[in-house]
């Protein structure tokens, strides 16, 4: 049995993770999806705690921690930091920046205008261009939480590593790591998965995600 901690991704909360959770669990597993604050003015060190906080109250140790997308900031900073509980982290269409890297610095100038612009009482707007599934349950989620670099503790060096991705072919993934790529740079050695599709598998794809992570 694994036990997996799944932290979602931009506007999103634990129930995104819905249909993942009953498969996990349907093959014995533990899963923990989370519910991140998105209360205006929360930053990244905030939702890092929350999934620390998750970790200790429950006494999870050797988990899978799983990032989707923005998530992805999250269960790097949180997992150098408590590197002695984590088994292997894994990005869902994600990835570990480099260091003091946000998720708002790696879009475009003319995007951060417009996310800029959107912006009301510090918080994002779930966007017209998503999935409807991710209108449906999305929420407006916090500025201050994707404009705040990642942070790496030494100790999440040691931490086997697996990118699961959507968007672009594990092929070309690899070349990019193999390159040096500076958003996949800290990827050097892990394993690269591909399941193609859209940014949202736990939507469109959630047998087929869960049934990767339990075969990591």
């Amino acid at each position: 049995m694994t036990t997996f901690v799944l932290v979602p991704g931009m506007w999103l909360g634990a129930s995104a993770w819905r249909d993942v959770v009953s498969r996990l669990t349907a093959l014995g597993h533990s899963a923990y999806p989370l519910d991140l604050s998105l209360e205006p003015g929360t930053d990244l060190d905030a939702h890092v705690a929350e999934v620390i906080a998750v970790l200790e109250k429950n006494d999870l140790r050797d988990v899978v921690l799983v990032g989707h997308s923005y998530g992805g900031m999250v269960v790097s900073t949180a997992a150098g930091q408590a590197a002695d509980r984590i088994g292997r982290v894994v990005y869902v269409d994600s990835g570990p920046l480099p260091e003091g890297v946000s998720q708002f610095d790696t879009t475009a100038p003319e995007e951060q205008e417009q996310t800029r612009a959107s912006v009301v009482d510090g918080l994002v707007p779930v966007p017209a261009g998503v999935p409807e599934a991710v209108r449906a349950e999305g929420r407006p989620h916090p500025f201050a939480s994707v404009t705040q670099g990642v942070h790496y503790t030494p100790e999440y060096a040691t931490l086997p590593q697996t990118l699961v991705t959507c968007s672009f072919p594990a092929d070309q993934v690899r070349g990019m790591v193999a390159a040096g790529h500076p958003f996949f740079a800290r990827l050097q050695g892990a394993d690269v998965v591909e399941l193609m599709g859209d940014h949202w598998p736990m939507y469109s794809r959630p047998t087929d995600l869960a049934d990767l992570l339990a075969n990591l």
